[in-house]
């Protein structure tokens, strides 16, 4: 098909005409086309054509019931409002007045939905709708989702450490986020965050809030690596992308139902819960490895711990080396019995409780004649 002759055909397709049974029908019969026309091609166009203004009349709609739930609960929420005035004899009009515009707004979403329904109804049959289910509905129309690759534990750490790298300065903006809207603008501007890295970042970011002891910070962050959560979880549940999730849940979580918002403020509590304990293990974790590390820089030179060694000393002894006196520790040593004298001795020399003074050969050493340099 030349230049001229599809644009003829994008010409006709545009102008459809409905058969007697209000279904899409071919401008003509199947087999009324011209020779020099490619039908197939007449047909896909026109298909795709159809499914633009259905998506158009899908997202219009979407939009309407969107702006009705809202309304709705605006409503709802003035004639609460108005009846507890008139309960405490409060000033009325100033609530009246935004009652009244309120429906003023429902008789104008009423006329709406009149139209869309009237629209709904003289809107031709086609095979997109005939074959689809009235009873079912269509919450994403996306991408399949994105499957990790097979990595190993080590490509994973380099590639979370990369993008952190990368994003960090975002990532901490949209910790700090407050609001649902902004949540989501931000991340429909910043679409590479929508991924499990940015979880992970946030869960390590709350627990080192924690540890710090900056609770509040900590809990707000929280709600924001749920919020996370919840859009990556949602994007497996219906095997999409989860960038193609993140206006669903937010839409969601603005007008939440109370089950589904009680579900996600359990989830929250219990990950602060979380959050709280593993920071405190990791308390404990950095205090022991600390408290290890300084065991370690004390060993003496056999590979004992003084501390310990000392701890096992006798009361006599303890006594000598509290008081560092080399006469009464060679008293006490001649007062022993020769084995346990020996045994002591050598403890305290391997933890450098005791530090022997070496012969004039060089080659010996005494056990109770030296000097002493108690730890």
């Amino acid at each position: 098909v030349n230049a001229s002759q599809e644009r003829g055909i994008k010409g006709i397709f545009e102008g459809n005409r409905t058969g007697i049974y209000g279904v899409d029908a071919p401008c003509g019969s199947e087999y009324e086309t011209h020779p020099n026309i490619d039908t197939p091609s007449l047909f896909r166009w026109r298909h795709q054509a159809r499914v633009e203004r259905m998506e158009e009349q899908k997202k219009e709609k979407d939009k309407f019931e969107k702006t009705k739930s809202m309304h709705e609960r605006k409503l709802k929420e003035a004639q609460k409002k108005l009846s507890e005035a008139e309960k405490t004899g409060a000033d009325l009009s100033e609530l009246k007045a935004a009652l009244q515009e309120l429906e003023a707004e429902g008789n104008i979403i009423i006329k709406k939905e009149e139209e869309i329904n009237k629209k709904e109804k003289v809107t031709p049959w086609n095979v997109d709708t005939i074959s689809h289910s009235g009873f079912t509905k269509t919450v994403i129309n996306t991408s399949a989702r994105k499957k990790d690759d097979d990595l190993t534990e080590e490509e994973r750490k380099e590639r979370m450490k990369k993008f952190v790298k990368e994003n960090e300065k975002l990532l901490k903006k949209f910790g700090m986020l407050r609001k649902y809207d902004d949540s989501k603008r931000f991340l429909q501007e910043h679409q590479n965050l929508v991924c499990e890295d940015t979880a992970n970042y946030l869960v390590i970011w709350c627990i080192n809030l924690e540890m710090e002891e900056k609770h509040d910070l900590m809990e707000h962050v929280a709600h924001q690596c749920i919020c996370m959560q919840y859009i990556l979880e949602l994007s497996k549940q219906l095997d999409v992308d989860p960038r193609a999730c993140v206006s669903s849940f937010f839409s969601r979580i603005q007008v939440a139902e109370a089950e589904y918002k009680n579900s996600f403020d359990d989830e929250l509590r219990s990950f602060k819960e979380r959050i709280r304990k593993r920071s405190a293990e990791k308390i404990q974790d950095a205090i022991r490895e600390a408290e290890e590390e300084e065991r370690k820089a004390r060993l003496g030179p056999g590979g004992l711990d003084p501390v310990e060694v000392y701890e096992s000393l006798p009361e006599d002894l303890k006594k000598c080396f509290d008081a560092q006196d080399i006469p009464m520790l060679q008293e006490t040593i001649t007062k022993m019995p020769e084995e346990e004298a020996r045994y002591h001795m050598k403890r305290c020399i391997d933890s450098g409780l005791w530090v022997p003074q070496k012969t004039s050969d060089g080659d010996k050493e005494t056990e109770a004649d030296g000097e002493n340099d108690s730890q």
